[in-house]
């Protein structure tokens, strides 16, 4: 079933992508009113540019997230079968800590 579910998949790759971007300029904007820096602006501060990257960061991810997971729900809902893991995985780095 998760062969069915790749298109669905990709489509909402596309479209947290779409929403990710609108959605970081939008919360850019509570903090500054110029664009973003890229990291190659001569002018742009050290802060600045990684305040920018953690915050497009955080934004494209969670945006991510949870069109995913609406997705996923969505799918269930639809055909009565979960098209990810049941179970979430066992931390590796977590493992390697005991």
């Amino acid at each position: 079933m998760k062969v069915v579910y790749k298109p669905f998949g990709i489509i909402l790759g596309i479209l947290a992508g779409l929403v990710s971007k609108k959605l970081f300029e939008v919360v850019w904007g509570l903090f500054d009113k110029e664009e973003p820096p890229k990291p190659t602006t001569l002018e742009a501060s050290w802060p600045k540019i990684l305040g920018a990257a953690a915050v497009q960061g955080v934004t494209f991810k969670v945006t991510r997230a949870a069109v995913d997971r609406v997705g996923a729900k969505g799918f269930d809902h639809l055909f009565g079968v979960w098209p990810g893991d049941r179970r979430q995985e066992e931390s590796q780095a977590a493992e390697a800590i005991r």
